[in-house]
């Protein structure tokens, strides 16, 4: 059980977590009022100064339970820094020495050291046996209790409690939902180049809790998550032309969506779970297609002679972005979910391939392909505002995080493939720690 403060139950699939309103909120110390968004960080400007932030280890009960807060501490920190938003100051630095994360903290220590928000918080463990992690948000220059939550949970989800609570600080710190409580499913890859093993593999967002789904004995490529259950899409090569399988990664359960030779790119979902989204190739042409998971009933959405290849569905489900190369050269197109007319939105110099609508709707991730470089870029759904956020040799296969702030994908130097991260601003490129050589990554919606 993960149980929290605010009130709202969902059910998690991921260890079957239920989450459930705890009470009353973890309040305000002191008889301070939480503030008023007096402190928050503009993330819509290009260039971001990281807000410096103080994160005093977390207060513990046990011997035990003090290591655990520590290692929750050192998560929310790992997080926020990562995200580049965030300047986690060195505790080297800290004046004030907090032994009572309840009580109101000495401002004029904080503000000596330039720090503009300060956490507070305690991990205990409760005689059932639970684990109880409560924080406080301080907007140290206001002197005032910015937010305040209060977590129970069984001992082996303290990461997870680590990751709720970076996205409690970021959604407060920025007003848009945070990406901590997330997975990405890749492709592993290990061996020599001529003989690679690929095994489809779940992490968690930082790298953490390496899962591998498949053995290795057949070629993987694709996998795609739902937006809505813990299941993904994938293909395999494992008997010949391309198999595409359902896959619950809770229990393990795999059903066979179906046989497409000649397809090239999993499918996608829409963003309701209930469909998926398909190229198949017949002759030399590939069209577009969508597929009822139920009833397994499909229905052909473009009819050329081109190759229409790689389809996306934008968030409300009302249209859908795609490759192709009617017009001479692979380009991005837009048309109604439904099929019919389509607008191109690319016209760039070189190719445009891998197109991925945002799930805030208001961009679409591309690969950009010319003159030797690969470059992962974004634009507006009717194509203005197009800018590359990163170049580079055999950069693919873009992803967003769920808040739509930051884009995942995979770079091929020529050794082999490893995962980076970007913003969308084009800023804080980072690389994504994972065991072996590592491909077509996709992003989990939020877990909690």
């Amino acid at each position: 059980m993960i149980e929290h403060s605010n009130g709202h139950s969902a059910r998690l699939t991921r260890r079957r977590i239920l989450t459930l309103g705890a009470g009353a909120a973890f309040g305000a110390a002191a008889g301070l009022r939480p503030a008023a968004a007096v402190l928050r960080i503009d993330v819509t400007q290009g260039n971001i100064q990281p807000m410096p932030v103080a994160l005093p280890d977390f207060a513990g009960g046990a011997q035990g339970d003090v290591e655990v807060a520590r290692n929750v501490t050192q998560i929310i920190t790992a997080n926020l820094r990562r995200s580049g938003l965030f300047a986690p100051i060195d505790p080297a630095a800290y004046i004030e020495k907090i032994s009572n994360p309840d009580a109101v903290p000495r401002f004029p220590d904080w503000r000596a050291i330039n720090a503009q928000a300060l956490v507070t918080g305690r991990v205990t463990r409760q005689p059932d046996g639970r684990l109880k992690a409560e924080f406080r948000l301080w907007d140290v220059f206001a002197g005032q209790q910015q937010a305040g939550q209060q977590y129970f949970t069984t001992p082996d989800n303290w990461r997870r409690i680590g990751h709720i609570i970076s996205d409690a600080i970021y959604e407060r710190l920025t007003g848009e939902k945070g990406y901590f409580d997330t997975r990405i499913v890749f492709v592993d890859e290990s061996g020599p180049r001529e003989r690679r093993v690929k095994r489809l593999t779940i992490m968690d967002q930082d790298g953490a809790n390496v899962r591998y789904l498949t053995r290795g004995d057949e070629l993987v490529l694709t996998p795609r998550f739902s937006p809505t259950t813990q299941e993904i899409t994938y293909m395999s090569f494992g008997q010949g032309d391309p198999r595409v399988y359902l896959l619950n990664i809770e229990t393990g359960q795999r059903e066979i969506v179906g046989n497409f030779p000649g397809m090239t790119f999993a499918p996608r979902f829409s963003p309701d779970g209930q469909r998926v989204i398909m190229s198949l190739q017949q002759g030399a042409a590939s069209n577009l297609f969508v597929m009822d998971l139920r009833s397994k009933q499909t229905m052909r959405l473009t009819q050329t002679p081109a190759i229409d290849t790689s389809p996306s569905y934008s968030p409300d489900g009302a249209r859908v972005c795609f490759e192709s190369d009617r017009g001479g050269s692979q380009q991005i197109y837009v048309m109604s979910a439904s099929g019919g007319a389509a607008q191109r939105i690319s016209f760039g110099e070189g190719s445009y391939s891998t197109p991925v609508w945002s799930p805030r709707g208001d961009f679409i991730a591309f690969t950009k392909i010319g003159q030797g470089r690969f470059g992962i870029g974004i634009m507006k759904p009717d194509g203005t505002g197009e800018r590359l956020l990163t170049e580079g040799f055999h950069n693919e296969g873009p992803t967003f995080a769920p808040n739509g702030r930051v884009i995942m994908f995979f770079r091929d130097p020529g050794q082999g493939p490893a995962l980076y991260t970007v913003d969308i601003t084009g800023r804080n490129e980072q690389r994504v720690p994972t065991p072996s050589f590592a491909s077509d990554p996709a992003w989990s919606p939020l877990l909690s």
